[in-house]
C-alpha cells in the first residue's frame, strides 16, 4: 500500500502543478471543452483513488468538486467567478492535504465545509485562496519516460564492457600504481551506478499478483469449485515492462488451473482428496532469472488423451506420439488450436491459452516448463531475464568453448584430483563426494554435447547452488571473474532450458550464461519431494512430517530388486573377480591394500563384480551386487523379516515388492566384532513338531546364538535345546536346556524351563554356555 500511496502523492503533484492555471484559462474560455475535461478527469481520479486508499477527506471535497464540473459539463450550469473560485479553492486543499499526507502531518479540517458550501449555485461566501502556496515536502522522487531508462541502461552497459576492455589492456602491461587506483576507484563507481540505473526499471511483482485473488474467487465461483490462493514471493523485483509482458500469460494458466486441473469437490471426495483445491503461485529469482511457478493440486494432464487429441488434429499418429519423451508428450499441450476439453465453456475449451502463453514467455527471451504428475497436480515454471542486466560471473571452460556461471550461485570450486574428492558411479550416475559431502556430478561438456568422454573432462569442480540443492559441474577450466552485460538469447537458444541468456565479454567473443537450474532439471536431478508435497493443508501446518528415509535401490545377483538405506553405502565401485576369495572360513575381498568381510547372496560372476561398500563408522563391510539401479526414498511401512538375516523386511515401491537389506544384522554377523570368533552353537534336539524351529530359533538368532537341527560334520554344540518330555536326548556332548510346556516346575529337582519364559531360557543358555559349553 505504501507504493501505491507514494505513487498517488507524484502523480496528484504533478498534476496540481499544471491544473490552476488550467482552470483559470477555463474561466477565460468557458466554452473551451477540452480544460474542462480535463480538470473533470482529475477531481474524478482524485476521488477513485481516495476510495481505494481509505483517504475520505480528499473522498469528499472531489466528490462535491466533480458534482460541480458534471453540471458545467451537462450545461446545467455556467461557469462564473464564483464558481471558479470555489473550484480553485478545492484544488488547493487538495493539494495541502496531499502534501500533509506526504509529511505525517496533521491538517485542521474545520474549513472543508466551507469550500464545499462555496461550490454550490448562488454561494455568495468569499472565498479565500490562501492554500495556492501550499508548503511541501521536498521532492523524492521523479517520473521518467521508459525509453529514457532503456537509453540510461544501454548506456550503462557500454560504460560496464568500456571498463572491462580498459582493465584488460591495464593487466597486459606494466601498470602504474596510481592509475591502477583510479581504474579502482572507476570500478567502484561504475559498480554503484550500474546497481543505481538497474533499479530504476524495477518493480515488485506484487503488482502482477495483487490482482489474483479476486479472479480466483470469481472463477472458482463461476465453475462450482473452491479454491484457496497461496501467493509466495510478492516482494520479488522485476523489469517493469516485463510484469505487464507476463500478465495476460499468468491470467491464461490460473484460470486454466482452476478449470482444467482442479476438480469438482464431488470429484475430489472421490479422488480421497480435500474438497477446497489448493492453488500456489509463487516467485524466486534465481540468477539473472525470475522463476514464476503455479502448482495446483488437480488431476494434472491427462497425457493419453492429450496424444488422443493431438492425432485427432492431425499432428501425426498415436503410435508416433507416444514414442516422444515425456518432456515432448507434455508439449503437445503448445500445439496452436489444441484443448483438452471437449465442451467450450467462457474459461476455455476453444484451442486458445498454451500456444499464446509460450509465444509471448519467448518473445522476452523466457520460456516454459511443465512438471506433471497425473492425479495430483500439474506445476507450471515460467522463466524469464530478470531484465537488461549486468552482473557478475564466473568464465569456465569446457571442450574448448567459454561459458558464463552467475558468481552468486557458486559455492566453491574444487580441483578434482585433490585428495579431499572423489568421483563415484552410483546407478549410472556420477557421485562426487567433497569432504564427505556427496552430491551429484554434471559434466558440463557431456550435457552440452561438446565432450563425449567423460575422460576429457573435469579439471576443475564448481559447486553450484540452486536454492533447493547443490550440485558440481565438472569443467575444463576457471578462466575470470568479470561483470557481464546479459541480454536474452534467441528462442531457440532458450527453450533448451541449458541457457539464462547471451554477452559480449571485453575478448569481443560471444559467449552464452549458463542457467544452472535448468541444467539440473535437464541433467534429471530432483531435489524436491514432488507436488504432493505442495498440497499440504493448512489444517497441517502444525503437524511435523517425518521424512522418508533415502536408499539405494539396486539389482541383485540372485535376480531379486533389493534396497540398503543410503546412509550406510560409502561407494559403489566395481573390482575384478580374482581380488575375491573365500578365506578363514568366509569370503573376503582385497581392497585398497585392506581385506574386507564380504556377502553375496549368489554365485559370483566371472570378470567385474559390482560391490556396495557398506559402513556404520566402526566397521567396513563388502556386499555383491549385479547393478545399482536408482536413488528412492522408502515408505514408512515396512513388513518385517520372519527371520533374522541379510534381509530384514520388505517394502512396497510403486507397486512393487522390494526387500530391505538388514544393515544391523550385516554388521552384527560381518563386521569388525563379528571377526572376535563365531557365535555359540545351540542345537535343536527331538523337534519332532517344529515347534522350537517356529518359536526359539528366531529368539536365539535374535540373541546372537547360531541354531541348527543337525549337526554337520565335526560341529559341536555349546548347549542342547530339548523338550521336556524327549527320549534319546542324553548323552549330548554339551549341557541340557528341556522345555516344559507347564508354566509351573514339578518339584524342585525339575530344572527344566518354561518354554514361553524368554527371559529364564536366555538366562539358563547363557548360563550353560559360560559354565560348561565347549567352544
Amino acid at each position: 500500500m505504501d507504493d501505491l500511496l507514494q505513487e498517488f502523492i507524484a502523480e496528484t503533484r504533478e498534476t496540481l502543478e499544471a491544473l490552476s492555471g488550467e482552470i483559470v484559462a477555463w474561466e477565460a474560455q468557458p466554452d473551451d471543452r477540452a480544460r474542462l475535461d480535463a480538470i473533470f478527469r482529475f477531481v474524478h481520479t482524485v476521488k477513485g483513488s481516495c476510495g481505494f486508499l481509505d483517504l475520505p477527506r480528499l473522498a469528499r471535497l472531489s466528490h462535491a468538486a466533480e458534482d460541480v464540473l458534471a453540471q458545467v459539463r451537462s450545461g446545467n450550469r455556467t461557469p462564473d467567478r464564483a464558481l471558479v473560485n470555489g473550484v480553485l479553492a478545492v484544488v488547493d486543499r487538495i493539494g495541502e492535504i496531499v502534501e500533509a499526507i506526504d509529511a505525517g502531518t496533521g491538517l485542521d479540517d474545520s474549513g472543508d465545509d466551507l469550500l464545499i458550501a462555496a461550490l454550490a449555485e448562488g454561494a455568495q461566501e468569499v472565498v479565500q485562496l490562501g492554500g495556492a502556496v501550499a508548503q511541501r515536502a521536498p521532492a523524492r522522487s521523479v517520473r521518467l519516460n521508459v525509453d529514457l531508462l532503456d537509453r540510461m541502461m544501454s548506456g550503462m552497459s557500454d560504460m560496464v564492457l568500456a571498463r572491462n576492455e580498459l582493465a584488460r589492456r591495464l593487466r597486459a602491461e606494466d601498470i602504474d600504481p596510481a592509475i591502477e587506483a583510479a581504474l579502482e576507484r572507476l570500478s567502484l563507481t561504475v559498480g554503484e551506478m550500474r546497481d543505481t540505473v538497474t533499479r530504476t526499471r524495477m518493480q515488485k511483482i506484487d503488482a502482477l499478483f495483487s490482482a489474483l485473488p479476486r479472479m480466483v474467487r470469481d472463477t472458482a465461483a463461476g465453475l462450482g469449485k473452491s479454491v484457496t490462493l497461496h501467493i509466495e514471493g510478492a516482494d520479488v523485483e522485476l523489469d517493469r515492462e516485463m510484469i505487464e509482458v507476463m500478465r495476460d500469460p499468468l491470467v491464461h494458466i490460473v484460470r486454466n488451473a482452476i478449470d482444467h486441473g482442479i476438480e469438482a469437490p464431488g470429484a475430489r471426495r472421490t479422488a480421497g482428496k480435500r474438497e477446497n483445491g489448493r492453488l500456489v503461485v509463487a516467485a524466486r529469482q534465481s540468477g539473472n532469472q525470475i522463476i514464476v511457478e503455479i502448482a495446483d493440486d488437480g488431476r494434472g494432464i491427462d497425457v493419453e488423451r492429450l496424444i488422443a487429441k493431438a492425432a485427432a488434429a492431425g499432428h501425426g499418429s498415436e503410435n508416433e506420439l507416444r514414442a516422444l519423451s515425456e518432456k515432448a508428450r507434455l508439449a503437445l499441450v503448445f500445439l496452436p488450436g489444441l484443448s483438452s476439453k471437449d465442451e467450450v465453456t467462457e474459461i476455455s475449451g476453444r484451442g486458445v491459452g498454451m500456444d499464446v502463453v509460450r509465444a509471448s514467455i519467448e518473445q522476452i527471451g523466457g520460456r516454459v516448463e511443465l512438471d506433471n504428475a497425473p492425479g495430483k497436480g500439474l506445476r507450471i515454471a515460467i522463466h524469464v531475464p530478470l531484465t537488461l542486466s549486468i552482473i557478475s560471473a564466473i568464465v569456465v571452460g569446457a571442450g574448448g568453448q567459454r561459458f558464463a556461471i552467475p558468481r552468486q550461485a557458486i559455492e566453491e570450486i574444487v580441483t578434482e584430483r585433490g585428495d579431499a574428492i572423489r568421483i563415484d558411479m552410483v546407478g549410472g550416475a556420477r557421485i562426487a563426494t567433497v569432504r564427505d559431502r556427496r552430491i551429484p556430478l554434471i559434466g558440463l561438456g557431456r550435457l552440452l554435447g561438446i565432450s563425449a568422454d567423460a575422460r576429457d573432462e573435469g579439471q576443475m569442480l564448481a559447486i553450484v547452488n540452486i536454492g533447493k540443492g547443490s550440485y558440481a559441474l565438472a569443467v575444463d577450466t576457471v578462466l575470470d571473474n568479470e561483470e557481464l552485460v546479459i541480454k536474452p538469447a534467441s528462442p531457440a537458444v532458450m527453450s533448451t532450458g541449458l541457457y539464462a541468456g547471451q554477452t559480449l565479454p571485453d575478448s569481443g567473443l560471444p559467449m552464452l550464461m549458463l542457467d544452472v537450474a535448468g541444467m539440473a532439471a535437464v541433467a534429471g536431478l530432483d531435489f524436491s519431494r514432488g507436488l504432493g508435497d505442495a498440497g499440504a493443508d493448512e489444517d497441517a501446518a502444525g503437524e511435523t512430517e517425518v521424512p522418508g528415509v533415502p536408499a539405494l535401490l539396486f539389482a541383485d545377483l540372485d535376480g531379486v530388486r533389493r534396497a540398503v538405506p543410503l546412509g550406510i553405502v560409502d561407494r559403489v565401485e566395481q573390482i575384478d573377480a580374482i581380488h575375491i576369495r573365500n578365506a578363514a572360513g568366509r569370503l573376503r575381498v582385497a581392497i585398497d591394500g585392506r581385506i574386507l568381510p564380504m556377502l553375496a547372496q549368489d554365485r559370483l560372476p566371472d570378470g567385474r563384480v559390482s560391490l556396495l561398500r557398506l559402513k556404520d563408522g566402526e566397521s567396513e563391510v563388502a556386499y555383491a551386487i549385479e547393478d545399482a539401479l536408482d536413488i528412492v526414498v522408502l515408505p514408512e511401512e515396512v513388513i518385517p523379516a520372519r527371520a533374522p538375516g541379510p534381509v530384514g523386511g520388505v517394502v512396497l515401491l510403486d507397486g512393487e515388492q522390494v526387500e530391505l537389506l538388514d544393515a544391523f544384522w550385516i554388521f552384527a554377523e560381518y563386521g569388525a566384532g563379528a571377526e572376535d570368533g563365531p557365535a555359540p552353537l545351540c542345537l535343536l534336539a527331538g523337534d519332532g513338531d517344529g515347534w522350537m524351529a517356529a518359536f526359539v530359533r528366531p529368539l536365539l538368532e535374535s540373541a546372537g546364538y547360531r541354531v541348527v537341527s543337525e549337526l554337520a560334520a565335526g560341529e559341536t554344540p555349546n548347549v542342547v535345546l530339548a523338550a521336556a518330555e524327549a527320549e534319546g536326548v542324553e548323552g549330548q556332548p554339551a549341557p541340557l536346556v528341556r522345555l516344559r510346556r507347564r508354566k509351573a516346575a514339578a518339584g524342585k529337582a525339575d530344572e527344566s524351563i518354561y518354554r514361553y519364559d524368554r527371559d529364564g531360557l536366555l538366562a539358563a543358555i547363557e548360563s550353560r554356555v559360560a559354565n560348561g559349553g565347549s567352544r
